[in-house]
């Protein structure tokens, strides 16, 4: 059995998930008004824990079968790539739509868009309206903040927005631009996840835009983790006072994740033919990826982390190994119901279309164990983020009928 669910896996990996369908988003009512009601009155399919491999996984790390039974519900459908998620205090559940449009499924169970203005939008291949954050103030500001392409002026860029909304979740007030200059060519590695810290910052993981010279560039912010207070300034503590740059040397960050418990900063970026990767952030840290070996053209075919050309270059926590999962988001769970993976990473798997679940060691330099969920269940899935009772809320990138889920671990 295992030999042929390898087998699966390998021929899945190596499918074309280039030609998507993208259709108007249309909303239905799901099952169950999510977190309003106890998980264990909700009607949901049970699905069985992770398997014994993983197509590229790290080959060093052990992969183990204790993940515990997955209960999924679908929260919203209907979606064309929901790129992020967000959970807000007063129940809302609120994603966006890559090609543009906010939807909500408020704690009354009523779901439907909430109006914003995106006239400005620039969505093409892979950017558009991307990460989500709540302010850490949310439930007095009611302030949120989103990265996505731009386009007016004549000025094309990334830009961090910040937005407010109404008590009903009806309409969004764009209030400002926090950051904008985020580099951005044919829409490749556009990136772009905000976290909010604790102390109200936020980090922002952004993408290289696909051009050789910027991971490396400390005048670019693309390829790059930011680090700004909430009206764009640099954060305190960066490496350059006067600069966003917290690390360098990124291909395309698409994750980021503080561990409870430590503060430690995570990232998680997209490798090129090989090697995905989860790093551990450290101020002025450079991670080595370095595109420009040939004059004048994006060489993909270099080490995600090379540290002959980039001395001094951190090896990542853990890689995907000779072939990629496109990894799309971290988050950390918690909760006695995860059993022996409470406290792990989770990743959100594209290709691989599965969730990625990483037991770290107790320093966070490495790896211990590694454990596969909801594997070719969902197809493609991007954004995972927890929420207050340990569940998660996961988003599909099929393109066709896309959802937000709610993900339950049985205890």
């Amino acid at each position: 059995m295992f030999t042929q669910r390898l087998a699966a896996r390998v021929s899945a990996s190596r499918a074309n998930f280039g030609a998507l369908r993208s259709g108007r988003a249309v909303v239905t009512v799901a099952t169950i008004a999510i977190l309003a009601i106890p998980v264990t009155q909700c009607s949901a399919q049970t699905l069985p824990s992770g398997s014994l491999g993983s197509a590229g996984s790290s080959p060093e790390v052990p992969t183990e079968d204790t993940l515990p039974e997955l209960a999924v519900t679908t929260v919203l459908d209907g979606l064309d790539h929901p790129w992020d998620v967000v959970a807000a205090p007063d129940g809302a559940i609120v994603t966006g739509q890559r090609s543009g449009g906010f939807i909500v499924r408020r704690s009354d169970g009523s779901t439907g868009p909430v109006a914003a203005d995106l006239s400005d939008l620039y969505a093409r291949s892979e950017t558009g309206l991307m990460g989500i954050a709540l302010a850490r103030d949310f439930a007095q500001s009611r302030t949120l903040y989103t990265c996505q392409g731009f386009s007016a002026g004549g000025v094309t860029d990334i830009r961090v927005i910040s937005w407010t909304v109404d008590a009903g979740w009806t309409e969004l007030t764009r209030t400002g631009t926090v950051l904008s200059g985020l580099p951005v060519s044919s829409g490749r590695h556009g990136g772009c996840r905000i976290l909010a810290a604790e102390d109200g910052t936020l980090f922002v993981g952004t993408g290289d835009s696909a051009n050789p010279g910027v991971p490396q560039d400390p005048n670019s912010l693309g390829g790059k983790v930011l680090h700004v207070n909430t009206d764009g300034t640099p954060a305190a503590g960066n490496p350059n006072p006067s600069s966003p740059v917290y690390t360098l040397g990124h291909r395309n960050v698409q994750g980021l994740a503080v561990q409870p418990g430590t503060g430690r900063l995570y990232s998680v970026e997209q490798g090129t033919s090989v090697d995905d990767e989860l790093n551990l952030l450290t101020p002025g840290g450079n991670y080595g990826y370095r595109p420009d070996r040939l004059p004048g053209t994006y060489d993909e075919s270099v080490p995600m982390t090379d540290p002959s050309r980039v001395p001094g270059a951190i090896e990542a926590v853990w890689s995907s190994g000779n072939s990629t999962l496109a990894t799309a988001s971290a988050a950390f769970v918690s909760g006695p119901q995860w059993g022996q993976w409470d406290g792990s990473v989770v990743i959100g798997g594209l290709k691989s279309k599965e969730l990625i679940f990483l037991r770290l060691s107790g320093d966070g330099r490495s790896v211990d164990a590694q454990a596969y969920g909801l594997e070719n269940q969902y197809g493609r899935l991007r954004s995972v983020t927890p929420t207050a009772n340990g569940s998660l809320l996961v988003t599909t990138d099929n393109g066709d009928n896309d959802s937000v889920l709610l993900v339950t671990p049985s205890p």
